[in-house]
């Protein structure tokens, strides 16, 4: 059965729901499947589109050099899904690929259901190169993404139309890799009057523009897909038939990012810092900025749920009421945070025998390993490490994340930070713990005491895992960039990773940030943790009051709805 009356259509190349439903590789598909939960709470008339991605992204394993290996996350669609029995066909180089639609049906707070279609092209009818182009996420080389994309874009929208959406009025765009949608879009209106992309004029781009929404993630350049002409014409035929031109095309490539903001009449960012930053990579367009949130419901450990429900009813359909976290009692908070703490500790010791203690401050670190994410920061001056640890209080590091299968350098990181521990061994306990996926984030944001994030500034577009900890009650200790800017106040929410004074960076100094971190950890937080713990956990309840309450999925769809969808 469709959601009454759809009118918004919400297409992102990875979306995250499940542990068991291996689609999504980070933040960006986590936060489409927070995203479709709170369209669903919301009753807002959605509907969403995505790949199937058989195999997953991919399971995480490390050899004895601490060097990551991967093998496929494969997984039985059709124990999650239900196959529609709708087929479409898009054309890739001059053949056509047939694609079938699971129906997956997120269900809200009172029973709304939100419907996403998984596309799948491994069928019968398909060449056997064909059958693969929705089994890896992010996989394959220029050619498997394009192709991969034209799936997505193309494919989505004639999959909605044969499911029967045929009035919809918006189709947002989860970053870039959808937007070969636009000129499907653009195909339809032609194809009214009978004309080709030839014939076109400004008022037919702008029928589509109406209809289109865009939202950037990264200022990243190799977020941003690109790809060379020669292969754009290989693939989708003629360019000048297909209504690819200027100023989508730069220096012989067809740009993903270029062609969504063109045919997009509301673009934004996600934090205000990096709507700020969008502006100035791409000034000929207008781009606004909702800061992007987590689905509090979904990131809350048992504990605090618990705690929630005695003390702030309602909360659930009412994210801003967690403000009221201010009046719940020290002893309950602590309680409720000591209780998620032993569930990760448990974890992190019987996974990798780390010898990890309760009692003691535990910072976690876990995202996609890039490496402008810069996850060894902290490890800068290992002897000063231990002085901290030995003469103020102990402290112990749980790390985990997943860098690309191709990136070297990630895994290099990764291979670096178990390194590094082995050589600090009890001095400052390490863990990284692999295979981070829904589950695990759930424990580690809720369990440690201290949320770490260390990006080169400005490459943190926002951030989401350092709002998952603030829910259950976890400052952050972090550079200011991203969502953290706008969600820091000095020593009432957590902690920013700067001398005392100095404004926001742009561009970080990697020994000056380091010597930032360990002095906070030094003079602050540690003597805070260890010796005024009242003190300590007014700030964990801040953080749920202020951050809790704001940097959460229902406040943003309510911008997204009131900015883009019905302005």
């Amino acid at each position: 059965m469709l959601t009454p009356d759809p009118k918004i259509a919400y297409f992102s190349m990875e979306i995250g729901f499940d542990s068991r439903i291996p689609t999504y590789a980070g933040g960006l598909g986590i936060l489409a499947g927070d995203f479709i939960r709170s369209a669903a709470d919301m009753r807002v008339p959605i509907v969403g589109v995505t790949l199937a991605h058989r195999k997953g992204y991919f399971f995480q394993q490390f050899d004895a050099s601490g060097w990551q290996k991967e093998e496929p996350a494969n997984w039985i669609i059709d124990d999650f899904m239900t196959d529609t029995g709708i087929r479409a066909t898009v054309t890739l180089e001059g053949r056509e690929v047939q694609i079938r639609a699971w129906k997956y049906e997120v269900s809200g707070n009172d029973g709304y259901a939100v419907p996403v279609y998984f596309l799948d092209t491994d069928l019968q009818e398909n060449s056997a190169w064909d059958r693969t182009l929705t089994h890896y996420l992010y996989g394959g080389d220029v050619h498997y993404r394009l192709c991969q994309e034209v799936v997505l874009g193309t494919g989505g929208i004639r999959i909605l139309r044969a499911l029967g959406y045929h009035n919809l009025q918006r189709f947002h765009m989860n970053e870039g890799h959808a937007s070969l949608l636009t000129l499907e879009l653009l195909r339809e209106q032609l194809q009214k009057d009978n004309r080709s992309y030839v014939d076109m004029g400004p008022e037919d781009i702008e029928v589509v523009r109406r209809q289109c929404v865009f939202t950037t993630h990264t200022p990243v350049p190799a977020g941003h897909d690109q790809f060379p002409l020669d292969l754009v014409d290989r693939v989708l035929g003629n360019r000048d038939a297909c209504g690819i031109h200027d100023p989508i095309c730069h220096e012989d490539r067809l740009n993903m990012t270029f062609l969504a903001l063109t045919f997009s009449h509301y673009i934004n960012g996600v934090a205000k810092k990096h709507g700020e930053v969008s502006r100035h990579m791409f000034s000929s367009y207008s781009i606004d900025s909702i800061t992007n949130g987590v689905h509090a419901e979904n990131w809350v450990s048992e504990a605090f749920a618990q705690l929630f429900d005695q003390h702030i009813p309602g909360w659930r359909q009412d994210n801003f009421s967690l403000r009221y976290a201010l009046s719940i009692p020290d002893e309950a908070i602590w309680e409720a945070h000591q209780h998620s703490k032993d569930v990760l500790i448990e974890r992190t010791n019987s996974e990798v025998n780390a010898g990890f203690d309760t009692d003691i401050l535990t910072i976690g670190f876990a995202r996609r390993f890039a490496t402008y994410k810069r996850a060894d920061l902290i490890f800068e001056d290992l002897e000063r490490l231990r002085k901290i640890a030995r003469d103020v209080g102990k402290f112990q590091i749980v790390f985990a994340g997943k860098a690309h299968p191709q990136d070297q350098d990630g895994k290099l990181l990764i291979q670096r930070i178990i390194e590094l521990g082995k050589m600090l061994g009890d001095d400052v306990p390490i863990a990284y713990l692999p295979h981070y996926n829904l589950d695990l984030a759930r424990i580690m944001t809720a369990g440690v005491d201290i949320w770490l994030n260390t990006p080169q500034p400005p490459l943190e577009a926002s951030g989401t895992s350092g709002m998952k900890a603030a829910l259950n009650g976890v400052p952050s200790l972090s550079i200011l960039d991203g969502w953290w800017i706008e969600g820091c106040i000095e020593g009432v929410t957590g902690w920013s990773i700067r001398a005392d004074g100095e404004a926001p960076q742009e561009a970080g100094d990697r020994a000056k940030d380091a010597d930032a971190l360990y002095t906070k950890l030094e003079q602050i937080i540690l003597p805070m943790f260890y010796g005024e713990r009242k003190r300590f956990i007014e700030i964990m309840r801040h953080a749920i009051a202020l951050n809790g309450s704001f940097f959460n999925t229902q406040r943003m769809m309510q911008q997204y709805v009131l900015k883009a969808y019905f302005p």
